[in-house]
């Protein structure tokens, strides 16, 4: 074909596939302060045959409320109140639960965020993985586990024949979420909603992903449903975008026109998050220790050696960004901070002063200097117990703080973290956003009036506008009580936000460490280049042309970029 000839094939409009999915006037309420109110306020979309429809906006807007409602699915307490589901001329709203249930993971598949969160941790993967197409009658089991170990060689996940046979916590974050995708097209659905299947992964596994995702749906001509707020990664996934704001539709386009030519102004603010950057610090000059400083620190679970020789030093009202993909030792190396695995070699110390290495042989006080903020707010906070109970056992247990002046304290931390306190006091977890939790998590660990505070991976499940509030509460705070962060992050946006020096992590060892722009000036280590490439851009071509560059032709090397 000439140059030409390619042109014109590209130019030519393409027939347009049938119509898989036809959503009209969705509306969905949720019951609270026992009356119901609507939260989707008559929302549309349409899906053909082997589209891919990314659903993008910030926490709130509606997008894994929709996405389970096109399955004919509303989460408890909440309920489908109006409108139309039409899946390949099946009115959903008005099938049986039955009907329901035998499209449901046949020829509707659901991949969550979190696969270690949606996988049995008491079964094998395979014989997850082997269930629905058994119980459908699609395949007899062994027929089921040798397509299972096709779909895993397909994704190219390591040892495709044995994978499965393991438990689900006996593989990394980013072949689990492969197996879950896997597990999705066991079946071969016709589509398949996305939701947020990236979100918690470092940038070089949620390549591999990605391009799994990407190459699955190519193959089967799988129609899917991609919900995210990350627009980079939405840019290489869909065909079309639909922009939601508080349940309603704000505007949709496809993919091109809407990164070139977005039309609403509230798409356009989306475009333009993340500009925030503070400046950055430098270490004191006036002879202080570091806050704290790990020294040749060794580790192992069992016999596996998970770190080795680990060195850094974090100084007050500094930010130390510890960044690299998953099991790089990341949070290993805060586990020895806080003593909860004791290092097998090296020692932590704390102003000078050497920390026991379990956390069981340490002083209230030294306890109470080192507290973390948990990625996953959802899972940190019980839902049983209300917001002031949270933050006030620890000003209880450290401070010793009861009745009026334990409230008059729970009281003065939401309004530090920027809650209103009369407000939020009596609520439970449950009750709040995903932004409004991680802002509990912090309040909870301001509570012990700590130093020193490790944020692990704080931002990684909230979209963009809301994790760009946490750091600057997270900022204002530091310059406040001249705390010391140990931020853990795959996120690099987030490290040239915050940090002010780097630490770059790889097989348990420190690759490279150093100031923040000196370690974003070329030349880097090849493994901080890697993170650095790695980073998805605003552009549909972005991950297309990388896995060219590194000589990738589909997913199928993708694990070994």
């Amino acid at each position: 074909m000439t140059d030409l000839e390619q042109k014109i094939e590209e130019i030519t409009p393409q027939p347009k596939k049938e119509v898989l999915l036809k959503v009209r006037d969705l509306r969905i309420e949720a019951y609270a302060d026992e009356k119901w109110f609507e939260i989707v306020h008559g929302v549309d979309l349409t899906l053909h045959k082997g589209e891919v429809l990314g659903l993008i906006g910030e926490s709130g807007a509606g997008k894994s409320t929709i996405g389970l409602a096109s399955m004919g699915f509303a989460r408890d307490g909440c309920r489908i109140s109006g409108g139309s589901i039409d899946f390949d001329g099946m009115e959903l709203r008005t099938s049986s639960e039955n009907t329901l249930r035998a499209l449901r993971g046949s020829r509707i598949a659901y991949v969550a965020q979190s696969a270690a969160a949606s996988f049995n941790p008491a079964h094998k993967i395979i014989d997850q993985h082997t269930e629905a197409p058994v119980q459908y009658r699609i395949r007899k089991r062994t027929e089921a586990q040798e397509d299972a170990m096709e779909l895993y060689e397909r994704l190219r996940l390591p040892n495709p024949g044995e994978i499965g046979f393991r438990y689900p916590h006996q593989v990394s974050g980013g072949q689990l979420q492969r197996a879950m995708t896997a597990m999705a097209m066991a079946c071969r659905p016709d589509l398949i909603i996305f939701d947020e299947p990236t979100t918690a992964l470092d940038v070089t596994t949620q390549i591999e992903v990605l391009a799994a995702i990407r190459d699955i749906v190519d193959q089967f001509d799988t129609a899917a449903i991609y919900i995210t707020h990350d627009l980079a990664v939405v840019a290489q996934m869909a065909d079309t975008i639909k922009v939601l704001l508080k349940g309603n539709e704000v505007e949709e386009a496809s993919t091109a026109d809407m990164l070139e030519r977005p039309q609403q102004d509230y798409t356009k603010s989306l475009w333009a998050v993340r500009s925030f950057q503070r400046p950055q610090k430098h270490r004191p000059d006036d002879g202080a220790p570091p806050v704290v400083s790990v020294q040749n620190v060794s580790a192992s679970y069992g016999p596996v050696k998970v770190l080795d020789d680990v060195s850094m030093d974090i100084y007050a009202g500094m930010t130390v960004a510890v960044v690299g993909e998953s099991g790089s030792g990341k949070s290993t190396t805060a586990r020895c901070i806080t003593g909860l695995l004791p290092p097998t070699d090296g020692q932590v110390l704390f102003q000078g002063e050497v920390l026991p290495p379990k956390y069981t042989d340490r002083s209230k006080e030294q306890l109470r200097q080192a507290q973390m903020i948990y990625q996953m707010a959802d899972t940190a906070l019980n839902p049983k117990v209300r917001i002031s109970d949270i933050i006030g056992r620890p000003a209880q247990f450290y401070s010793g703080l009861t009745g009026a002046a334990l409230k008059a304290r729970v009281d003065e931390l939401l309004d530090l973290i920027e809650l209103e306190p009369g407000k939020y006091y009596n609520r439970y977890p449950p009750e709040l956003s995903g932004g409004q939790k991680q802002r509990i998590g912090i309040a909870r660990a301001l509570a012990a009036e700590p130093t020193f505070i490790i944020c692990d991976e704080v931002t990684s499940a909230l979209d963009q506008l809301v994790a760009e509030g946490i750091l600057k509460l997270l900022d204002r705070l530091q310059k406040e009580l001249n705390l010391a962060y140990m931020f853990i992050t795959h996120d690099l946006a987030t490290v040239r936000s915050i940090a002010d020096e780097v630490v770059v992590m790889q097989r348990g060892k420190v690759v490279e460490q150093g100031p923040k722009d000196v370690m974003f000036t070329p030349p880097h280590h090849p493994y901080t280049d890697l993170l650095l490439s790695s980073v998805p851009e605003m552009d549909p071509n972005w991950l297309t042309t990388l896995l060219e560059e590194r000589g990738v032709d589909n997913v199928g090397e993708g694990a070994s970029v």
